[in-house]
């Protein structure tokens, strides 16, 4: 099954898979209508009708289309993690740059091919969630956990704080690219992609 939300963004966390399966279809339905409307024309009745469940049903998850909204931007985390620790499983040399650079071309797919993911992605865009929630501190916080062990390094504050910054730089850099053309300026994403390894050099080699 797909991830779903942690039960904190929820109004009731689903029990029975039937009920996981209809919030997976709500937040599908949210996603695919992001892209043909966008935040301001999206309401919970048009994500009902298009995931063919009743209205109810959505406001038993959700008290409003932004914590709907949020709870689509958590999922996107997950989904981003599931496919970088893949990633990361099938890297045999490289060292942090191979990482480096799973961790944006993941990033970069999802960009380009996830539903309502320009529009959310982990919340940085409407945004999404408590103002006291940065999306990126979320990221951050989730690649240390992840790439510690990786590149045996302890997740420590100064590795959180130096993949803060370059989750910020990178975010800012691609949104950039998206801006300039539609699939993204690869020469802006070849940029950043030298900038994160020149900030990353000094504290991982």
């Amino acid at each position: 099954m797909k991830p779903v939300p942690h039960a904190t963004s929820l109004r009731r966390a689903p029990i029975q898979r039937r009920s996981a399966e209809r919030l997976t279809r709500i937040l599908d339905a949210c996603a695919d209508l992001l892209d043909e409307v966008g935040y301001d024309d999206l309401s919970t009745r048009a994500v009902a009708q298009r995931a063919g469940v009743p209205i109810g049903s959505v406001y038993r998850f959700f008290g409003n289309k932004r914590q709907m909204a949020d709870a689509l931007a958590q999922r996107n985390l997950e989904r981003y993690t599931e496919r970088v620790t893949e990633r990361l499983m099938e890297i045999t040399e490289g060292g942090w740059r191979a990482a480096m650079d799973a961790v944006l071309d993941e990033y970069l797919a999802m960009k380009r091919t996830a539903p309502g993911f320009s529009l959310v992605d982990f919340g940085n865009q409407i945004p999404v969630g408590a103002r006291h929630a940065e999306p990126n501190h979320r990221v951050a916080d989730r690649l240390t956990e992840m790439l510690s062990g990786y590149l045996d390094r302890t997740p420590d504050d100064d590795l959180r704080r130096t993949f803060l910054i370059a989750v910020e730089t990178a975010d800012t850099l691609v949104h950039l690219a998206f801006r300039v053309a539609p699939g993204g300026d690869e020469k802006i994403i070849d940029e950043a992609r030298e900038l994160l390894r020149a900030y990353l050099a000094r504290v991982l080699d």
